[in-house]
């Protein structure tokens, strides 16, 4: 079992949804992050001098799948974010130690679906 966290621009979403859905992979969590990457933020002209904003708007998705599922999933995300610019975002994979479902309390494998 794994757990991957994408950190994604928010305006590809839909687009990595929509990749997700066709790769079978339907179990997501959605949450508004901010944060900054190599861009370090944005970076404006104000009275003639350049001055770097704190944080973007980012999204940040947590899936958790069993191993069969995960290259699928890296794949459905890559295709939904890509647009080869600065600041598409990362894809982190953590080992899953377990997963609990709470309404019928079945563990591991069967548990994240």
């Amino acid at each position: 079992m794994k757990l991957i966290i994408a950190i994604i621009q928010p305006y590809k979403l839909e687009e990595v949804k929509n990749e997700l859905y066709k790769s079978e992979v339907n179990l997501i969590t959605v949450s508004e992050v901010l944060g900054h990457g190599r861009q370090k933020g944005v970076t404006e002209v104000y009275r003639g001098a350049k001055e770097t904003g704190n944080l973007l708007r980012k999204i940040r998705l947590e899936i958790a799948v069993n191993d069969n599922y995960l290259e699928p999933t890296i794949q459905a995300i890559i295709r939904g974010a890509k647009t080869q610019e600065t600041g598409d975002g990362k894809i982190f994979v953590l080992d899953l130690k377990e997963c609990v479902r709470i309404r019928t309390e079945e563990r591991g494998s069967v548990a994240i679906g």
